[in-house]
């Protein structure tokens, strides 16, 4: 696993042994990174990377020029590696983490006025969150009024095709991982 373009381009990123995360793979965020940019400019843009794990997402927007990244991780030993990886990388002074619960970390973030250009979310394919955090990011005020969210799941596990403002505008496959793109729309 690696930082696939940037400032950062090549420099590998650790990751917990054993099962605990589901690391992104390089081929999977390549496509990602490459929908993304045709949509966006990363320069400033302020992102949330929500069960960030090893952090891999965020730290390639940080990489291509990102100004800022909330990192969210739950797990103690997963947030370890996570501080390793945006060391490594040289992101400290962009990065925060929030080292609890995501549904937590959110109301957090909301309450002291965070707002974000863009949001990766990519929980482990059976959690029950992937229901409950677009629907509160969707009524919240941490989104931007051109936001995009992304969302990677299980292929078996698409998701509705809109939360409150938030309207799906793609879906693409690559082996078991699905990718949907989700932005804000204003009524």
């Amino acid at each position: 696993m690696r930082v696939i373009a940037g400032t950062n381009r090549g420099k590998n990123l650790s990751a917990p042994p054993g099962v605990t995360t589901r690391p992104t793979s390089d081929r999977v965020k390549e496509a990602l990174f490459s929908i993304l940019s045709s949509r966006i400019d990363f320069d400033d843009v302020r992102v949330l990377d929500i069960c960030a794990g090893t952090g891999s997402l965020g730290i390639e927007a940080l990489s291509r020029g990102a100004a800022s990244c909330s990192f969210i991780e739950s797990n103690q030993s997963v947030k370890v590696v996570l501080e390793k990886n945006i060391l490594a990388t040289g992101s400290l002074d962009q990065s925060e983490i929030l080292n609890m619960d995501a549904l937590r970390a959110l109301d957090s973030l909301a309450g002291r006025g965070r707002c974000y250009d863009l949001v990766f979310f990519d929980p482990p394919y059976d959690s029950e969150l992937y229901k409950s955090v677009p629907e509160l990011l969707a009524s919240s005020s941490l989104l931007a009024s051109d936001s995009i969210l992304l969302v990677e799941c299980s292929v078996r596990n698409q998701l509705a095709e809109s939360y409150g403002r938030l309207k799906r505008f793609d879906r693409r496959v690559y082996g078991d991982t699905a990718l949907e793109f989700f932005t804000v729309e204003e009524k």
